[in-house]
């Protein structure tokens, strides 16, 4: 029986924007998993430990095409990109700090691609074990 794939990692090249106007690169991945359907976890590489943020799927498939997020994570296209090509921005606000964070259009809408192959928008409660879920619930 082949085996059948349940996750989607792809590594992307992100831009941290500074107030002096450079790009500082940032190497991170994106990562999708059938058994977390709703969520995506952004891991941030660098430094002595990778920092990992989850958001919503729908938050970064929106954001691609406008402004979206009132939160902690906030997605939007990038007009005004530090490249000069099509990006999508990130904000990421903590009591530590905030960030933004440019990222290559076309790789979030290849992980987006992948993502949506895994598990179809829509069909999220499909893959959702809801006794495991209750289990780590009252544990």
């Amino acid at each position: 029986m082949p085996h059948r794939k349940t996750e989607v990692d792809v590594d992307v090249s992100l831009r941290l924007r500074t107030a002096g106007g450079a790009a500082v690169p940032v190497p991170a991945s994106l990562h999708y998993g059938a058994d977390d359907p709703y969520a995506i976890h952004a891991v941030f590489h660098g430094g002595d430990a990778d920092v990992e943020w989850v958001f919503a799927r729908d938050l970064l498939r929106e954001g691609m095409v406008r402004p979206t997020g009132s939160g902690d994570v906030q997605v939007q296209p990038c007009a005004d990109s530090l490249e000069g090509f099509p990006r999508v921005l990130l904000r990421l606000s903590s009591p530590d700090g905030n960030a933004e964070l440019e990222a290559d259009e076309a790789d979030v809408r290849r992980f987006l691609r992948r993502a949506d192959a895994l598990v179809p928008p829509g069909s999220e409660t499909r893959h959702l074990d809801l006794d495991e879920l209750v289990a780590r619930l009252v544990s």
